[in-house]
């Protein structure tokens, strides 16, 4: 099983290097894989196959910098929320899960600005703008990948 969702992370990683216009939906669904192995293994598989990903991804996968979204963000998502997801307040789970992207996003954000792009023009956007917009993303990803949970929950018999 590890190794299956391991090689399917890949695919789906090396998919969202290489074809344009769905980077993102790519790496979203190569977070799924992670997520698979923490239900069927539990939290040390789930860890097994984002380092598999990202050591694989980083050999394997010609533009190394286009993996990063997944090892910074997507790869290790489904453990953060594994772990946000037992506290039994739905409220609190949410202000968890924004107050860690909003987090992450403001390092992104400055990181990028002042180590990754130096000589870089891009665009300039508000990093309020860019945040409330990932935010609004982070929301409408947790929600599917929750959905994608509870299909797999219903579809594939437990084998613990």
């Amino acid at each position: 099983m590890g190794g299956i969702c391991l090689a399917l992370a890949v695919i789906f990683m090396f998919g969202a290097t290489v074809i344009p216009g769905v980077e993102l939906t790519l790496f979203a669904l190569s977070s799924v894989f992670t997520v698979i192995m923490i239900i069927e293994t539990g939290v040390g598989g789930g860890l097994l196959v984002y380092a598999g990903a990202c050591i694989l991804g980083f050999v394997l996968i010609p533009g190394k910098l286009a993996i990063v979204p997944y090892v910074f963000f997507f790869g290790y998502y489904g453990l953060i929320k594994y772990g946000i997801e037992k506290i039994k307040s739905g409220a609190a789970q949410i202000v968890l899960k924004l107050l860690f992207f909003a987090a992450l996003m403001c390092l992104g954000i400055l990181g990028f600005k002042s180590i990754l792009a130096e000589g870089i023009n891009l665009p300039e956007y508000p990093s309020a703008l860019l945040i409330a917009a990932g935010t609004l993303m982070l929301l409408l990803y947790d929600y599917i990948l929750t959905f994608i949970i509870s299909f797999y929950r219903r579809r594939m018999p437990m084998r613990r």
